[in-house]
């Protein structure tokens, strides 16, 4: 059996490229259990994963509950780009804020409110909590209002000052207040929200206990944590000068940006990390998306911290059939992981992921992480409703950032693939879809990392660098892709 660059090479002569179904792992001895299998990797160069898998950068797969739950099951989540600046931070904030427990901008009230008017925002704004700051005009704190107060209230036409807790016997924190210490506070005292002053006495968070003691008792050791012990989160970001704009915005929650284009051989693209490594060197920058060696090694000697590899694969993606171009993934992120190995940063396979098994695939194939669209799309935590579709069952929109109906309305979208207010109605490279509802992303992940786990200990590959480096490719036949599958029987 032919060594995995030997394998490559061979197929490099003959101007074969080769894609997820046209391989398979070769099988080895091995002592390692899936229980020891070590599946922590990197995003970027200096952004961790423990689980090699990141959700793509679209509007019906990525904003905060995603990336939320991908960075609590290991993963990372791209914020798309589709979004408003300050849409986009706010986003990004309410990951990174998450574990902490804190409320970053607490929602106050005003001493002269009513009780009744309180819980009419409560109902309007869709709030089930009922603790919020008491603050004057400039923001200064005057008291606490709690669901206490609510409950054993007789008239609710009575204002908020005569029923809060005054300033006078609250304990408060700072901003340097930590979760650890916020709870054993709350707990001493009996308290369920700890606000939080700056030094002009001006509210600028607050904890909740049940929020803090939600935190504490999660699992920490399956997050993919920051070194401050915050979910990790990144964020796309367009090839112009915007991409500033919105770095700026983030930059104190944001752990990488994505420049986020169909081209990232593009001078645009290149123009853009420039602009970003210049004004945030200390900020992590991914770029995609390219799909030969010669483009990954530009982007890497140019200063790129990860290198996003797929150029039409996507099953939402027509790029390939519209404009001809792109290489098979496996080969792509082959070559590609090859190009930019002496720079020691990432490349991300994006894209073509249909089965579980081809996580495992793209690993192998050198890269250091898969990024997934159509395998994260209709679960609990992706935007848009559950409806029924045609057949009766229940699924969720998908589509591709290069469909027609984002490109119509989404600046980002049209930034990403090219298209200019000068050349008229944009060429479509992606379609719009339903795709079935899965349930929580949480039991999606569970499933993608034991399989992953599961076949390095097949290949005996204990860690993500060994599989990379050691696990054997073979080439396969359409009848090896259906003896893969369920054949000659009816699945029940």
């Amino acid at each position: 059996m032919l060594a995995k660059a030997d394998f490559f090479d061979n197929l490099h002569t003959q101007g074969i490229a080769l894609t997820y179904d046209d391989v398979r792992l070769m099988a080895a001895r091995s002592s390692t259990t899936t229980q020891s299998v070590n599946t922590t990797s990197r995003f970027s160069k200096n952004v961790p994963l423990v689980v090699p898998i990141a959700s793509a950068a679209m509007d019906t797969v990525t904003t905060a509950p995603m990336a939320i739950e991908m960075a609590k099951c290991g993963g990372i989540g791209v914020i798309h780009a589709g979004l408003s600046i300050d849409e986009q931070f706010r986003h990004v904030r309410r990951v990174k804020l998450h574990t902490n427990g804190i409320i970053d901008t607490p929602i106050t009230v005003s001493p002269t409110d009513t009780l009744q008017d309180v819980l009419d925002m409560c109902a309007q704004k869709g709030f089930s909590f009922r603790s919020f700051p008491v603050v004057d005009d400039s923001g200064k704190l005057l008291g606490l209002v709690t669901r206490r107060d609510f409950a054993f209230a007789i008239d609710f036409n009575t204002t908020i000052e005569t029923v809060m807790t005054p300033r006078s016997e609250l304990t408060v924190g700072t901003r340097k207040t930590t979760t650890k210490s916020a709870h054993k506070t709350m707990q001493q005292l009996r308290r369920k929200a700890l606000p939080l002053v700056d030094t002009h006495d001006v509210v600028c968070g607050m904890y909740e206990l049940s929020d803090v003691t939600r935190v504490l008792r999660g699992n920490p050791d399956q997050y993919n944590l920051d070194a401050q012990g915050r979910l990790c989160v990144a964020a796309a970001v367009p090839t112009d000068d915007g991409a500033l704009e919105r770095i700026e915005r983030m930059i104190d929650y944001l752990d990488v940006a994505v420049v986020d284009t169909a081209q990232g051989d593009s001078e645009f693209a290149f123009q853009t990390l420039e602009r970003i490594k210049h004004h945030f060197p200390r900020l992590d920058v991914v770029v995609g998306n390219v799909s030969n060696p010669e483009s990954a090694a530009a982007l890497a000697k140019a200063g790129a911290d990860g290198i996003k590899v797929g150029q039409g694969p996507g099953s939402i993606c027509t790029t390939r059939i519209e404009t001809g171009i792109g290489t098979p993934q496996v080969t792509a992120v082959y070559e590609c992981a090859q190009a930019v190995a002496q720079y020691d940063i990432p490349v991300i396979a994006d894209g073509g992921i249909t089965n579980a098994g081809d996580i495992s695939i793209a690993v192998a194939a050198g890269a250091s992480s898969v990024m997934l669209g159509s395998g994260l799309a209709g679960t609990k935590e992706s935007p848009g409703d559950v409806v029924m579709g045609e057949d009766g069952t229940m699924v969720k929109m998908y589509r591709g950032m290069g469909s027609a109906s984002a490109m119509r309305e989404s600046e980002a979208s049209r930034k990403r693939y090219g298209a200019t207010a000068s050349s008229g109605k944009p060429l479509a490279e992606g379609v719009e879809s339903h795709v079935a509802y899965k349930g929580p992303v949480h039991d999606v992940m569970d499933h993608y990392t034991k399989a992953l786990k599961k076949s390095m200990s097949y290949v005996g590959a204990a860690d993500i660098n060994a599989h990379r480096a050691s696990t054997k490719l073979i080439r396969i036949t359409s009848a090896g892709i259906r003896e893969s599958h369920p054949h000659n029987v009816r699945v029940i």
